[in-house]
């Protein structure tokens, strides 16, 4: 096919295709403008119905708000109704249904948050005063209630009522009950069944009007009364508890009061004190932190500061009676009250924490803590001056007989009642030094101990007769050493102590023995004079004038040994027994010798007139030795 003929082809598709475009523009301009004509009317049908379509809004818009309007109203109305009920009984007072009162004020309550929250209602500042008005009369009420009941439930403990909820072992007897108990009442320290007795805390309220103080408590809470409800519990309450431990006995001391006392009328007020402290804080405080802790459930801080307020000024006079005794002028005797001191607090420290465990609480918490340290140290200081005291104790008690020394027993009573409270000191020694309290013990022991033999070496040399010197140091050492064996001092001291100090007693009685017996033996030495012959019958070396002297001699030292040493003492009968068997061992022996020997010197006929005593009448007037005679009693 040719060029000319593809052409034409091609011209008459082009003519084609100009054609349709033609016809499809034409049908779209038809289509817009039928388009354009139906918008149009639409629009106008759309302006037609706008008003109808705004009243129906408003109309739908009226009938809701109608409804809300019906429906805050019957609200408001329930309001005032209920606010009138609450009124009502609000009116009445708490006193005939506190219950019922108590629902009223949380009525009254959530009228308050109502109208609060209701701000478009036209009397809603009114309704809100009134209401408010009513809360502060209803509270005011509550206030009273709360006084009424708290006053009216508490009532001050009678001693006869702490006393049954103690221990059995700790219950003071009708007549103690009567006065004072007395301080070594207080020794009950020792008594092992104290850790496992059980203290039951008296009722101080009825439990079934705690829940009515609960609720009217919280009710202030609520209100913001927490101050006004903290005056009334705290003076009631703490007015109660005083009086309880007033009735119990306890009073406020001063320093210069204690400073003053006799050491008999202090020592059974100390004894006393220390019932009292126990009492206080197992039974009175711990039921006191019992209710505070019901009536205030919830109120944490409101429970801590109240129970802080009421023990404080009851603890303040417990603790300052003590602290009083602690800064006191120190002596020996009040040691062991010390102790006991000591021991009452370190044994209610651990209820003391726990009652007075919140910070509310901490300065009375310290002030205890204060008082055991106190103790502890005036107690360490009375040890020192006590072992000063038994080495420059420079009494003029005279013991003519040279028995044991007043102060010898009394000190070695001192150091054995120590060991009754062997735990104490433990613990005592334990807050001052890092090593064993055993060995600490044993320390204090031996000082105190090595003290007193100080001082009787020193009063020894009073006596003018040097036998009565060894007599004196043999009763004392004697006795110190008998003393510890039968005493948990021995454990301390230890046997090698037991030992040395046996030997030293007997190394006196050596000496005694010496110096009285010697010179009394040499009368009955036999002195050999060369061969016999007529000497032999003049007794083997004596002539009669010298026999007759030495019997003389003899029985005039021996009437003196005797008339002065029947006056001197040994207690100790075993002691006393083995000293006399001692002379007998030497001394009789000796006289029969020289009487069989010398005895028979006139013709082979015994010489009545200068043989006094047999051998048997000497031995019963050794017997009389040591006997503490008065020379009225021998002449008898």
């Amino acid at each position: 096919m040719g060029v000319p003929q593809t052409m034409e082809i091609l011209s008459a598709r082009a003519a084609l295709v100009r054609e349709s475009l033609q016809k499809s523009q034409n049908v779209t301009e038809n289509m817009v403008s039928i388009l354009g004509s139906f918008d149009y009317r639409l629009s106008a049908l759309e302006t037609a119905m706008r008003p109808t379509q705004i009243r129906t809004h408003s109309i739908r818009m009226a009938h809701e708000n109608i409804d809300k309007t019906l429906k805050a109203a019957e609200s408001m109305l329930a309001q005032f109704d209920l606010t009138r009920k609450a009124e009502a009984k609000i009116l009445r007072g708490p006193h005939e249904d506190l219950e019922m009162y108590l629902e009223a004020i949380s009525q009254l309550r959530s009228t308050n948050r109502y109208f609060t929250s209701n701000k478009n209602f036209k009397r809603n500042e009114a309704i809100l005063t009134h209401t408010s008005n009513l809360l502060v009369k209803a509270i005011s009420k509550l206030e009273d209630e709360f006084r009424q009941l708290l006053t009216n439930y508490s009532k001050p403990v009678e001693p006869e009522r702490l006393f049954d909820c103690l221990p059995n072992s700790l219950r003071p007897s009708s007549a103690s009950r009567q006065g004072d108990s007395g301080s070594k009442n207080s020794s009950d320290h020792h008594n092992k069944s104290l850790e496992a007795s059980v203290f039951i805390p008296p009722t101080l309220i009825p439990p079934r009007v705690l829940p009515l103080l609960h609720d009217l408590a919280q009710q202030m809470i609520l209100a913001g009364h927490q101050q006004q409800l903290f005056r009334i519990y705290r003076d009631i309450r703490g007015a109660v508890l005083e009086q309880s431990l007033r009735k119990l006995g306890v009073e406020r001391l001063s320093k210069d009061d204690v400073q003053k006392m006799q050491w008999e009328a202090l020592e059974a007020k100390i004894g006393n004190w220390i019932h009292y402290m126990r009492i206080a804080v197992k039974l009175l405080f711990a039921g006191e932190r019992k209710i505070c802790d019901q009536i205030f459930e919830g109120a944490d801080a409101l429970q801590d500061q109240c129970f802080a307020d009421v023990t404080t000024s009851s603890v303040s006079v417990l603790l300052s009676f003590g602290e009083a005794i602690a800064k006191s002028k120190r002596s020996p005797e009040k040691l062991f009250v010390l102790l006991d001191m000591f021991e009452i607090m370190r044994e209610l420290q651990p209820e003391i924490e726990t009652l007075f465990g919140s910070k509310a609480c901490i300065e009375m918490r310290d002030s205890a803590l204060s008082l055991t340290m106190r103790l502890a140290e005036t107690a360490q200081e009375t040890f020192v001056d006590f072992e000063e005291a038994v080495e420059r104790d420079a009494t003029k008690t005279a013991v003519l007989d040279g028995t044991v020394h007043p102060l010898t027993s009394y000190v070695i009573n001192y150091v054995k009642f120590l060991f009754d409270y062997k735990s104490t000191l433990k613990q005592l020694f334990q807050g001052f030094e890092a090593s064993d309290p055993d060995a600490q013990l044993g320390v204090v022991t031996k000082r105190i101990v090595q003290a007193l033999q100080t001082n009787l070496d020193g009063k020894s040399k009073q006596y003018r007769d040097p036998a009565l010197t060894q007599l004196f140091l043999m009763n004392n050492i004697h006795y110190i050493v008998r003393s510890v064996r039968r005493s948990e001092a021995k454990d301390l001291l230890g046997d090698d102590w037991v030992q040395i100090h046996r030997r030293i007693v007997q190394q006196h009685a050596n000496q005694y023995k010496r110096i009285s017996w010697a010179k009394i033996l040499q009368c009955l030495t036999v002195q050999a004079s060369g061969s016999g012959g007529a000497s032999a019958d003049a007794g083997g070396g004596l002539s009669r004038a010298m026999v007759r002297d030495r019997f003389k001699t003899f029985y005039i030292q021996f009437e003196e040994l005797h008339q002065r040493q029947s006056q001197w003492t040994v207690p100790d009968s075993e002691l006393r027994e083995s000293l006399r068997l001692a002379v007998a061992e030497v001394l009789l022996p000796a006289y029969r010798s020289f009487i069989n020997r010398y005895g028979q010197i006139e013709n082979g006929k015994a010489s009545q007139r200068y043989i006094r005593y047999s051998p048997e009448d000497l031995e019963r007037m050794l017997n009389e030795f040591f006997e503490g005679k008065t020379f009225s009693e021998q002449k008898r």
